[in-house]
């Protein structure tokens, strides 16, 4: 299915380079602002997610924060990064992989300040049914509530659409074509697993994540680095191609429409927004759950996520690189079953179908939390049922559906959440720097 000619010439503005330059300006600047926080606590970072502090018994909560973590991680690693760095070396070339790196190392700047900021309103507000997320910090800027309610509508689509209806269709397309599973079959089944989750609640969201986030990182990590291991005498030169590509001044050779520093960019920068959330404030949500009495620490915690799914879309970019199948035409899953056929053979479409399907399966249990939590903002807290029942529906038809029109507006809605969270970032910048500057002063 083809976009209309004004639905597609709108998205290619709203994600060329007026979106790109606004992006990298402000991680720019939060970079700056914060003295390279994400380079002067990355070890931080590592210490408090694996050595967690466990939170008083007395505390009533969703979520500690290392659950947060791992939530907010499961759900940037979907297929946002099995399909969407494919995509974006189809369409950007090798050099996308370069700024999917750039972008995620500056972006981590950005998810220390979202993370911070949810959880220190979340502290100073006296509303017991408080919402942690850009929702909360939003409402403290110029045009706060108008603000704070377009990004919990922006949010909520962005939940059913790209975090349920998209995975569920990548799940149902990855099993029909490796096991030839009719796909009402797929539907069926999903619909009955998410309702399981949903009828669960919070709790459940977290029993479900905490045993699948291991199995697609083991997963993931285990299978890739064979392939680089495989392709090795490959590997300098694939690097010295994302490199000069990242940087070519003119179209080069490959792909449909050759690629530039534009296309590099563009496409590099969206699917590592995509991938990592980096900007989007859905990990804000998560960490806002938590009852955490120290946001610093929480934002110095929550930059590992941006890292770790940085990593993965890299390495996945690399893996089909160092494979040569870069330039076959490819694009998608399929690219990415491609790379790993030079490795596994026949099984590569069932190695990649596990990681789809554990991928997308991890993003729509973290975005049923996430959903829900702008849709009881929206409502004050009511209709719970009915979100229950539409968020299940969501998952059902996405798996049968054609998403290509979808994927584009799902696109839109992200440049929608990133224009506002960004903006309400910018904003309260001078707070989060002075905090993290007393914060240091004390723990240096």
């Amino acid at each position: 299915m083809n976009l209309s000619p004004i639905f597609e010439n709108v998205m290619h503005f709203l994600l060329g380079w007026p979106l790109i330059i606004y992006v990298i300006a402000i991680a720019l600047i939060c970079t700056i602002a914060l003295s390279f926080v994400q380079i002067r606590y990355f070890f931080r970072s590592w210490k408090f997610t694996l050595f967690p502090e466990k939170p008083e018994e007395k505390e009533k909560i969703d979520m500690t924060p290392f659950q947060a973590f791992v939530n907010a991680l499961s759900t940037s690693l979907g297929n946002g990064s099995i399909a969407g760095m494919a995509t974006a070396i189809y369409s950007g070339g090798p050099g996308a992989a370069f700024w999917v790196v750039v972008i995620g190392l500056l972006t981590m700047a950005i998810r220390y300040a979202e993370v911070f900021l949810s959880t220190y309103f979340r502290i100073q507000t006296q509303e017991k049914s408080a919402i942690g997320g850009p929702m909360l910090y939003l409402k403290s800027i110029i045009g706060g509530k108008t603000l704070s309610y377009l990004y919990a509508v922006s949010c909520l689509l962005y939940g059913l659409i790209v975090g349920c209806a998209m995975q569920t269709n990548s799940v149902r397309i990855s099993a029909v074509a490796t096991w030839g599973v009719k796909p009402i079959t797929v539907a069926v089944i999903l619909l009955l697993f998410i309702m399981y989750v949903v009828m669960g609640g919070a709790p459940r969201v977290v029993k479900v994540s905490d045993k699948i986030v291991p199995i697609k990182v083991f997963l993931f990590f285990g299978s890739a680095l064979i392939i680089l291991i495989y392709h090795y005498h490959a590997l300098w030169g694939a690097l010295q191609l994302i490199v000069s590509s990242a940087f070519s001044p003119t179209a080069v050779a490959g792909g449909a429409i050759g690629y530039s520093v534009l296309h590099a960019v563009r496409y590099g920068m969206i699917r590592n927004i995509n991938a990592t959330e980096s900007g989007l404030g859905t990990a804000a949500i998560f960490f806002g759950a938590t009852g955490s009495k120290k946001p610093v620490e929480s934002g110095i915690m929550s930059m590992l996520i941006t890292f770790t799914s940085t990593l993965v879309g890299f390495l996945i970019c690399l893996c089909i690189i160092a494979a040569g199948v870069w330039d076959t035409g490819l694009t998608s899953t399929a690219l990415t079953i491609s790379a790993y056929e030079t490795v596994f053979g026949p099984f590569a479409g069932w190695i990649v179908s596990f990681l789809s399907i554990s991928f997308g399966i991890g993003v729509v249990v973290g975005f049923v939390y996430v959903a829900k939590e702008c849709w009881l903002f929206l409502t004050k807290g009511k209709f719970a049922v009915l979100f229950d029942i539409i968020f299940c529906l969501m998952a059902f038809y996405g798996a049968l559906m054609n998403v290509h029109v979808v994927w584009a507006a799902g696109d839109i809605i992200n440049a929608g959440m990133l224009v506002i969270n960004l903006f309400g970032i910018v904003y309260l910048l001078p707070l989060i720097r002075r905090k993290l500057v007393t914060y240091t002063r004390k723990n240096n």
